[in-house]
């Protein structure tokens, strides 16, 4: 079973993987924002979750040169600084993080 932790983790792993495949994709501003948000939505969504197939189909039509192992290093990457922003206690800095990452996340 899935934890309540787990899902943030991967939500902000997510917005994080998003934020880094826009700039390899040359996607700036709100497109760029919006790209990582509906990548981050798909952690939710269990139809929409596989985030590296659709990176992977993604690089491929825009001739972006990023081997599987690349990608899967980076995703492996975010997910420890994900897993670095879910609060652990309730107040500390890392909540605080948690919550601004969660904010600027327009769920619709």
């Amino acid at each position: 079973m899935t934890s309540s932790n787990d899902v943030q983790k991967t939500i902000i792993r997510n917005k994080l993987l998003g934020r880094w495949a826009a700039e390899k994709l040359a996607i700036t501003g709100p497109d760029a924002d919006a790209y990582s948000d509906d990548l981050a939505k798909s952690a939710a969504d269990p139809e929409r979750s596989d985030v590296f197939s659709k990176i992977r189909k993604d690089f491929d039509a825009a001739g972006v040169a990023q081997s599987d192992e690349q990608i899967l290093h980076v995703m492996s990457e975010l997910m420890l600084e994900a897993g670095n922003l879910v609060p652990t206690a309730r107040g500390s800095s890392r909540d605080a993080a948690a919550v601004m990452l969660a904010r600027n996340l327009q769920f619709r």
